[in-house]
Parts: C-alpha cells; structure tokens; sequence
C-alpha cells in the first residue's frame, strides 16, 4: 500500500508493527513531516498552514482509517497544541455531562481524565452515555510517560461485527432495548475516582434547578440524594450506525461502565443494565472486553504527539503508567 503525501506531510510506515493493517488501509494513520519538504518547513506555522491547506486530504484519511497520529511536528506547549486544534476548523463542545474529571489549560484544551495514574480507564466512545457527544477528539502528549499510559483504540465496527457473530442474541436485544446508566454524583470532584467529576463542574453550575434544567436538556434525570444525586441517562441506544461510513458501530460505554464506575459512590454492576431495567451478563461483558483488548493498537506516546480520533469510528482507553506523564485533550462537535 503506497504511502500518501503532501509537500509537507508523508504517511509514514515507520510504526507498522503497532499499527493493524486492514485490505486498504492502516490503523490508525501516521503521518510525519515530509523529508523532501523544504528544510525552513519546520515551525508551528508551517504545521497549521498544511492542516488548513490540507484539510480534504485529511478528512478523506480519517474517513478511511479513524483515527490520526501526527509525529514528529514542532507541537510543544499547550497553546501550541491549541492551534493545531483551531487550524482543523472543527467546532468546539462544552464538556457537559461528562463523567471524568478534567481542568481546563488553554483555549479549547482540557487534560484528559485526571483519575490516578495506577487506574486504568476502560475502553469507551468519548460521552457515549449522553445524545450530545463529541465526532472528534483530539489527544496531545506534552510530557510522554515513564512508563505505561498508552491511549489503546481500537475500530467500533470490528467489535460491533465480532460481538454480533458470537452472541447475535444478546447483540439484538442491545440494538431494542439500549441502555441505562446510573452514575452518583458528589458535589464536588474526586480527582481519586475516573467518574469523579461532580454535579456542580459536570453541569457547570452550582444551582440545582440550573442543573436539572441542564439535565433535561441531555434526556437525563436527577434524584437528590443526601449530598449528591443519582443521574439516570437512558434507555439511550447501545448500537448506533456511523452514516459516512455506512456501517454499525459498538457506540457504548457498556464494558467501561460495568468495569470501571467503581468509586466510594457507585457500584459498577448498577452502573448500566439493558434499557428494560434487566441486569446484563457479567460473562458477556468480560468477554467483549477480551474482543476489545484483541483486536486494539497501543502506540506508545513520544513528547509532541497529536492523536485525532474520529468518536463515530474508535473507541479508546488508558492503561495505567508510571509518572510523571501529561496528555491533553480537545472535543470537537
């Protein structure tokens, strides 16, 4: 498979061995600067100008292959990385109704969940359990890990046909019934917990009504409960299917929610149940982890790396690391 080019910017088959390797194309894409360019073609400015002169080029890619790595660019700060995310011109979304605690840096830049770093974070489409997600996420390695802290993703549809191959009846009752996430929520953040973001940052607001009011918004509903509140999100559908690409996808946050919502607060076994209120089967769900583990690529994090993942087409985790290591963030409607 012929490597693709700009002036500036080559696909680079350098990483092979980390990436899975489909009949026309690679996962995920890496692109690295182009030795033939000019030997001036090096700074920030160069990098923006190329993405905004080469956003066709760029979108038709992560179309093709879902997700983005850009290694090897001069991207070195948080406001650094600020800019690459304005020059895709893709629109910015709020963080409301997110479960992971983040901070905002710079612009549109947030850190990625903040939970601690001996945690790892299950595999999940970015707000999956909310109708308003984001379709791009974009990741940037500002400080690359000691050791560990790799961003796993892996393509939904693979996993949406390897689970309906093996457990076709528990795959058709996901696509009728959804569904339901139950989180508890404390006032504030729990920086110990990956879902511990509170009601108060998750809904931007410190006035319950406000916050009920958000909530509807979402389809969500909220139950006061000493000093937190119950969200209950769904039935919301468990399997959606991706229009562009014209296929059905994994979109759901089950195997992260049973696995993961685990914190002073919350049982992950209630954390999600079918959309009739029905228990789902332990069994099953360790099992599409397994899938989900299998069929994943883990590219271990260089300082200066950009990620871009198309959220319609990749589900993504974090495996636990050795500090000190800084990975940030940006979601794009």
């Amino acid at each position: 498979m012929a490597a693709q080019a700009t002036e500036y910017l080559i696909e680079t088959q350098l990483l092979r061995n980390h990436q899975k390797h489909y009949d026309s194309f690679s996962f995920p894409s890496i692109l690295s600067p182009n030795p033939k360019s000019s030997p001036s073609a090096d700074s920030l400015s160069d990098f923006t100008k190329e993405i905004k002169s080469q956003k066709p080029f760029l979108d038709s890619l992560l179309l093709k292959s879902g997700a983005l790595l850009f290694r090897g660019f001069p991207v070195e700060t948080a406001k650094d990385f600020n800019d690459v995310v304005e020059a895709f011109g893709f629109q910015e979304l709020p963080y409301v109704g997110g479960a992971a605690p983040r901070t905002n840096v710079v612009g549109r830049v947030f850190t990625a969940n903040e939970s601690p770093p001996d945690q790892k974070i299950p595999f999940h489409h970015e707000m999956a359990q909310v109708p308003e997600f984001p379709s791009k996420l974009f990741f940037f390695c500002e400080v690359e890990p000691g050791c560990g802290g790799e961003t796993p993703i892996v393509l939904s549809h693979i996993v949406y046909e390897k689970m309906k191959e093996k457990y076709p009846e528990f795959v058709d009752r996901l696509e009728e019934h959804g569904l339901i996430y139950t989180r508890v929520l404390g006032e504030d953040d729990d920086p110990s917990s990956p879902i511990g973001r509170g009601w108060k940052s998750t809904f931007l607001t410190s006035d319950k009504t406000v916050a009920e009011e958000r909530a509807a918004k979402l389809g969500m509903k909220l139950e006061w409960i000493g000093d937190g509140v119950k969200s209950i999100m769904g039935p919301i559908p468990a399997i959606k299917y991706d229009k562009s690409r014209q296929r059905k996808i994994w979109f759901n946050s089950m195997v992260a929610a049973y696995t993961g919502w685990e914190d002073a607060r919350n049982d992950p076994v209630k954390a999600v149940t079918f959309g009739d209120g029905q228990p789902l089967p332990a069994d099953i769900i360790y099992d599409c982890l397994k899938i989900l583990d299998d069929e994943c690529v883990a590219i271990p994090w260089k300082k200066g790396d950009v990620l871009l993942i198309d959220n319609w087409a990749v589900l993504h985790s974090r495996r636990p690391f050795d500090p000190p290591r800084r990975v940030l963030a940006s979601l794009c409607k």
